[in-house]
């Protein structure tokens, strides 16, 4: 019989439309059951106020409108005065639909909100109806919508419709304004970033130019003539029409040519040889003037002061010529114990650097006929040998020095007080340094180990550019007239010409004007075709 019973309960459970006639009772039904006992419980109340209670219908109302506090015309829900214990009345029960707490949703202004983000203009009236409206009914709806709704204009929610209201008088603001915009666009803007080219204008051949870093082959005239030292031969590259001349050349392939200097005003050039001599060429004849004589040793650097001209030797000794006279040497400086490789006289002819390879660098003073001759000031700062000198062109007491392989670093110093300015380390062996006036910029040429041209900004001494294709140190330097090309000389035997300091050209216009009108020649000629 037990099978028949399990069939049974099966087909009751899978009948879904019958109704459950186990489990617990429903929500709804305990809420009638619930609700029928508290009406004869009301009931019960009611019987027993009648007697007494002035107000029946009052208990009555109250206790059928199901209020949570008992009834005050119930004589068994007040507290008895006296005889026995103090009972508190039972808590009504919860009525029907009351076990929800529903809050004041007018507090949070959702309508207030909806309004005024829907709204075009809040407590304005409608564009639409403006024109059948009176001038006291928009009165009347303006002084209404404030009431309601408060200042509508002053309490924004997300609203960016009016202009945010000015700082009281007297307030300053310390933050910076970062950005700014300008309606009218700035036509005269002048650029703040040049472009320098990376790769070099023009590539020369220079064979069988000497891997010495105590020489100095290069220089560039005023009339745009360039003159390097090929071994024993000075050849002559006029830049103006690309015409090459050979100016010279020594006896014996032992010997060699040291160093070459022009005069300031290009038309006569000094040659320093291996053998001591010092030479002087005049170059429109293409004729050798003197052989000046006096050194012991090779002559790796030459100076020119006005007529007097400067000469360093191996010696550690600097000559000085005075090429208008017969007996041409007119002083000494002896102030280093090894050779000379840097020499150069300021711009205003005050002061004579000189770089030795006893790693100091001497100061000395205009005097050259003086008889005990001493520095002003001997600066031993430097770990190598100092080779690379440059005056500043706008500051003629400022001198900037450079170190070799075990140095490396880039001084500046102030020859009127004695002091180092400045020292930048460059990272690698510095030959030689040029100042470019119009930029306010220097640069330097570098051997081991990058091998590269570097532009620095005086006096951040911020790298600008690096200009690379030497593929070994690269030894001399020398600028344009003009100021605009830098010719660099390196071991790799190539010259190589960078245009990295251009001028503007209205600024090119207005020195092509001033040349015109003052017949100069030199400044006429355009650098490289």
């Amino acid at each position: 019989m037990n099978h028949f019973s399990l069939e049974n309960e099966i087909s009751s459970a899978v009948r879904m439309d019958a109704p459950i006639t186990r489990g617990p009772a429903l929500r709804w039904q305990r809420k009638m059951n619930e609700s029928g006992a508290d009406a004869s419980t009301s009931g019960n109340i009611l019987n027993v106020s009648c007697g007494p209670s002035k107000t029946p219908m009052k208990s009555m109302n109250r206790s059928m409108t199901q209020s949570k506090t008992p009834s005050t015309g119930s004589s068994a829900s007040k507290t008895p005065k006296s005889g026995g214990k103090s009972k508190t009345p039972n808590k009504p029960k919860t009525p029907i639909g009351g076990d929800r707490f529903i809050p004041n949703r007018s507090t949070t202004q959702f309508e207030l909100g909806y309004y005024k983000l829907t709204t075009e203009n809040a407590g304005q009236p409608d564009e639409e109806n403006l024109d059948l409206m009176s001038p006291s009914k928009m009165e009347y709806q303006k002084i209404m919508s404030e009431n309601l709704h408060g200042d509508l204009l002053n309490s924004k929610i997300i609203s960016y419709k009016s202009k945010a209201p000015g700082a009281p008088e007297g307030y300053h603001n310390g933050l910076k304004v970062l950005y700014s915009s300008c309606k009218t666009p700035i036509i005269n803007a002048k650029k703040t970033v040049r472009h320098i080219p990376q790769v070099p204008e023009r590539i020369l051949d220079a064979p069988e130019v000497l891997d010495d870093y105590y020489l100095n082959l290069l220089d560039w005239s005023a009339n745009n003539q360039l003159a390097v030292c090929l071994g024993g031969s000075v050849y002559l590259w006029n830049a103006s029409t690309g015409d090459i001349t050979q100016l010279l050349q020594l006896e014996t392939s032992e010997e060699y040519v040291g160093a070459v200097a022009w005069v300031k005003e290009g038309n006569y050039l000094a040659v320093g040889c291996s053998t001591g001599e010092v030479q002087l060429w005049d170059i429109a004849q293409e004729k050798r003037l003197r052989n000046m004589t006096g050194h012991v040793a090779r002559v790796g650097s030459l100076s020119w002061n006005g007529p007097i001209l400067s000469s360093g030797s191996r010696s550690g000794n600097i000559h000085h010529h005075d090429v208008r006279m017969v007996e041409h040497h007119v002083g000494t400086f002896s102030g280093h114990s090894q050779e000379v490789c840097g020499l150069k006289w300021s711009p205003d002819g005050r002061y004579l650097a000189s770089g030795g390879n006893d790693n100091l660098l001497n100061i000395w003073g205009a005097n050259v006929t003086d008889t005990s001759p001493q520095p002003t000031y001997v600066f031993s700062q430097h770990l190598a040998a100092v080779k690379a000198l440059a005056w500043c062109p706008w500051q003629p007491s400022v001198l900037a020095s450079g170190g070799g392989t075990a140095d490396r670093h880039i001084r500046f110093w102030n020859c009127a007080t004695g002091s180092c300015l400045d020292s930048v380390d460059t990272k690698s062996q510095v030959c030689a340094i040029l100042w470019s006036k119009e930029y306010k910029e220097l640069i330097s040429s570098h051997g081991f180990a990058l091998n590269q041209l570097t532009i620095w900004k005086y006096p951040t001494m911020t790298k600008v550019a690096e200009l690379t294709g030497h593929s070994s140190r690269v030894l001399h330097m020398a600028m344009s007239p003009d100021g605009s090309t830098v010719v660099s000389a390196g071991a790799d035997e190539t010259l190589r010409l960078w245009k990295c300091f251009a001028l503007d050209e209205e600024k090119k216009k207005a020195m092509k004007s001033v040349s015109k009108d003052k017949h100069n020649p030199i400044t006429q000629r355009s650098l490289i075709r």
